[in-house]
């Protein structure tokens, strides 16, 4: 079978095929060709747009970004504690405003309503961030049910007015194991960020030997390990300074606002 090889114009107007196994004639682009192929505005309807550039490239906030900590341990002297105020003094330093959520005296999710003091809190916290990091121990191969708790409290994006806790949110992803360096914790964070709608970062961060990586005095020592810290968190900044402002344009989904116009109709009541 001969091989097909796409072809683009200099200025980017046509696209043929070198090669037409079938017979089919070169497509061009711009010439209405695509709506032949079902790409017409009768089949998308009122809810498709054309992607708004001065929506993505809005002025930003003019306010330090924002950014909300979580991690998973229950410890006054918990490594993953300890990582995450290290983090969070670094995002200071790079002139972000931080919060650390506690998560002692968060029920489990289910075992209590969503007007928790303490579920209202982590709520309200997150609805403010414009960026998040995670970090957890790893245990027995996983991130632990404390983190885990905590995400679980945020409901999905799909969820009725759950929008704006997760969705188009930065964040960044670290673990800490007492023994060798292993990335099961963060590789299982970065599911569910994606399930939730977050731009996870592309970096991310795990200190191994835990007890050898943190002076008495809960800072932790000059390592590589900590270089990669500085690293994760700056990039955190970057990308949040990069997408803040332009949050709700990338999240503005075609299915939702189809959605969203089938409610409203008479035929969808």
């Amino acid at each position: 079978m001969p091989i097909t090889r796409a072809v683009i114009s200099l200025d980017g107007s046509t696209l043929r095929n070198a090669s037409r196994p079938w017979g089919e004639r070169p497509l061009d682009v711009g010439d209405g060709a695509l709506a032949e192929h079902g790409v017409a505005g009768e089949v998308l309807g009122d809810a498709f747009r054309m992607p708004d550039a001065q929506a993505l490239f809005a002025a930003p906030p003019s306010h330090p970004p924002r950014i909300l900590l979580l991690y998973g341990s229950a410890g006054s002297r918990a490594y993953s504690r300890l990582l995450t105020q290290e983090a969070g003094a670094l995002l200071e330093t790079l002139g972000a405003q931080v919060r650390i959520f506690e998560p002692l005296g968060l029920p489990l999710p289910d075992d209590a309503a969503a007007d928790h003091p303490r579920v209202a809190e982590l709520r309200a916290l997150s609805a403010w961030s414009e960026g998040q990091v995670w970090c957890s121990p790893e245990s027995n191969g996983a991130m632990t049910a404390i983190l885990k708790a905590q995400i679980d409290w945020l409901p999905l994006p799909i969820a009725t007015g759950a929008a704006q806790l997760t969705q188009g949110k930065t964040l960044a992803l670290m673990q800490i194991s007492g023994g060798l360096q292993t990335f099961n914790a963060v590789d299982q964070m970065r599911i569910l960020a994606q399930r939730m709608g977050m731009i996870a970062i592309p970096s991310q961060c795990s200190v191994a030997e835990a007890f050898n990586a943190f002076e008495d005095e809960g800072r932790m020592k000059p390592s590589p390990s900590y270089d990669r810290v500085v690293d994760l968190m700056e990039e955190l900044v970057k990308f949040t300074l990069l997408t803040r402002g332009a949050s709700a344009c990338l999240t503005d989904h075609y299915s939702v606002r189809k959605d969203a116009l089938a409610e409203k109709s008479p035929a969808g009541r």
